[in-house]
């Protein structure tokens, strides 16, 4: 399945997409995220064989991000737990992309599909408090914060976080 909005081209995580996540899944990019790099192209193929296992079953919808004119790779967006009544948004652009708006792009898209194709309550999105680029992208789609909580990144270190709920 391919999402297309006016510049972009959401479609299922694949092999062909590693390099991409790779390089561009960095410090900088993940700074106000629970997943890290771990610097193993390893551990990125595992997340992409494990996207791919979850797309298939059904219980996931881990995209890349592409630029619709060009096809470049732009970053992943994921709309997880779709089997639930609050399945969770998540997305990252790469550095270079950044300013474009691309991320509130793809989350739009992913909630339009949701609404046509999915029964949920609300869809929830976690973000790190400071994070404002990312906050935005559910307040421009009428969200309010739900809860505040101290979450941790993959490395255990303390997130002050806040959940916004799409409905």
């Amino acid at each position: 399945m391919t999402i297309e909005t006016e510049r972009l081209i959401l479609k299922p995580i694949s092999p062909e997409y590693i390099d991409d996540i790779f390089s561009n899944f960095t410090e900088e990019v993940t700074v106000h995220m629970f997943p890290q790099p771990t610097g193993k192209k390893e551990d990125t193929k595992a997340f992409v064989r494990k996207s791919m296992k979850e797309n298939y079953e059904g219980t996931n919808m881990q995209m890349v991000v592409l630029k619709k004119d060009t096809g470049e790779f732009l970053g992943n967006a994921g709309l997880h737990d779709i089997t639930k009544r609050d399945p969770e948004l998540g997305i990252w652009i790469k550095r270079s992309a950044h300013g474009n708006k691309y991320g509130f792009e793809a989350i739009e898209a992913l909630v339009k599909w949701a609404r046509k194709n999915l029964i949920y309550d609300y869809i929830k999105y976690p973000v790190v408090k400071e994070n404002i680029a990312s906050r935005k992208i559910p307040e421009a789609l009428g969200a309010k914060v739900a809860r505040e909580f101290i979450g941790k990144n993959a490395r255990g270190e303390p997130m002050d976080e806040v959940e916004y709920h799409i409905v």
